[in-house]
C-alpha cells in the first residue's frame, strides 16, 4: 500500500489593489519534503484578470509568475532565491508581502504523490 506523505501548499494570488485586499487566484504552488518536491502551476487568464481589474499590467504579472516557476525549478533564471535549498524557496514564495502577486496562508495535507495533489489543487482551487 502507498505511504502517504505530508505536503503544503498555498493558493497563488493576484491582488491588484492590495489596500482594497481583493483577490483572485490564479496559481497553487506544493511542497513535500519526503518526496523532494517543489512544484507550482498558475494560468494567466486574461479576459478573466482584465475583467476583475482593467488596469493590470499583464505582461508584469506574467514575468513575476514566471520568476516563481524558475524559482521553483532552482534554475538560475531564478536568481539567488532558486540557489536555495526546496524548503527555503517555498518558505520565501509563501512569506506575506503586500504586493500585486501573494499566496494565501500554507495549508497541510496528505498525499501519495505530490505532482497529482498539485493537479488536484489547481483544479479545485483555480480552474
Amino acid at each position: 500500500m502507498p505511504e502517504n506523505h505530508l505536503f503544503e501548499y498555498a493558493v497563488i494570488r493576484v491582488v491588484p489593489r492590495v489596500e482594497r485586499e481583493e483577490f483572485l487566484n490564479v496559481g497553487v504552488i506544493l511542497y513535500c519534503k519526503r518526496q523532494q518536491f517543489l512544484g507550482i502551476k498558475f494560468i494567466v487568464n486574461e479576459d478573466r484578470l482584465l475583467a476583475f481589474c482593467a488596469d493590470l499590467d499583464l505582461e508584469t504579472l506574467s514575468a513575476n509568475l514566471n520568476a516563481l516557476t524558475q524559482i521553483c525549478l532552482g534554475s538560475k533564471a531564478g536568481g539567488p532565491i532558486a540557489t536555495l535549498d526546496i524548503p527555503s524557496r517555498f518558505r520565501w514564495i509563501t512569506a506575506t508581502r503586500s504586493t500585486v502577486v501573494q499566496a494565501s496562508k500554507v495549508h497541510p495535507g496528505l498525499c501519495i504523490d505530490a505532482a497529482a495533489t498539485l493537479e488536484k489543487l489547481y483544479l479545485q482551487l483555480v480552474a
